[in-house]
């Protein structure tokens, strides 16, 4: 089983656990005053943003519309991974429903291989690389009704919008460049998501009210997200396809 999967699958049945042990706790009071009571809407400050920090595998679809694979020829099929991060603006709260609005994201990503010889003989000695950085301007859509009306610790949500990534190469440390065409680039096209969060204020309900007095973050949260930046320059010719199809886990905070 790939290590992403088993993560995933690792949380699933972990995370129902979790809830239903921190459920359990018991009400009471001690000398510092009342514990284990649920937040209420008073004790909480203003909540108007989101922020995500973002991993998981990227694979790069450049061979997904050529006659041959230069791509994984080059790099092979080794998973890679994203690191980013995503800053969302709450604009609209929807009563018995959620939030509504924009957010950016970024990531990075790097490819690293012996560069191979034009004549096919083989590899030389020198790395090949390639680096990614794709970005999203999205409509994020996030549906805590289950956490507000019912106290259910999960929060389902939706992304959709616009998507550019950048892309540049270099050999031995020096931007690849062949006949005065240098190795770098920009493509284009829809970028969409969708996943579900995990409350982790329930773990410890006294500290996340603390937390929030002190510093202003209304709640944490683990997610897992299928994320698709569909980077084909909408099927235009002389794009270079670097879009990818993967899951992206995380760490969000809302503030």
């Amino acid at each position: 089983m790939k290590p992403q999967l088993a993560l995933l699958l690792s949380a699933a049945i972990a995370l129902p656990c979790l809830f239903i042990s921190a459920s359990a706790r018991a009400q009471g009071t001690d000398e510092f005053g009342s514990y284990g009571k649920k937040r209420g809407a008073q004790s909480e400050s203003p909540q108007d943003a989101a922020v995500e920090l973002r991993f998981g595998p990227y694979e790069p679809e450049v061979d997904s519309e050529l006659g041959s694979t230069p791509f994984q020829d080059t790099f092979g099929d080794k998973n890679r991974y994203l690191f980013g991060f995503e800053a969302d603006w709450q604009l609209f709260r929807i009563p018995h429903f959620g939030t509504l609005g924009p957010g950016f994201g970024m990531g990075v990503t790097k490819f690293t291989a012996k560069a191979p010889f034009t004549d096919g003989s083989g590899t030389s000695n020198t790395d090949t690389r390639i680096w990614i950085l794709p970005m999203h301007l999205v409509a994020v859509a996030r549906a805590d009704v289950l956490v507000k009306d019912f106290g259910i610790p999960f929060v389902p949500y939706a992304k959709l919008g616009f998507g550019y990534g950048m892309w540049w190469t270099n050999d031995g440390g020096k931007a690849s460049e062949v006949d005065g065409v240098k190795g770098k680039g920009g493509s284009y096209g829809l970028t969409y998501a969708g996943g579900i969060m995990f409350l982790l204020d329930i773990l410890d309900e006294d500290d996340a009210v603390t937390a929030d007095g002190i510093t202003g973050i209304n709640n944490s949260y683990i997610f897992g997200e299928w994320y698709r930046p569909q980077l084909d320059g909408f099927g235009a010719e002389g794009i270079m396809n670097i879009g990818s199809s993967s899951w992206i886990v995380g760490l969000a905070v809302e503030m």
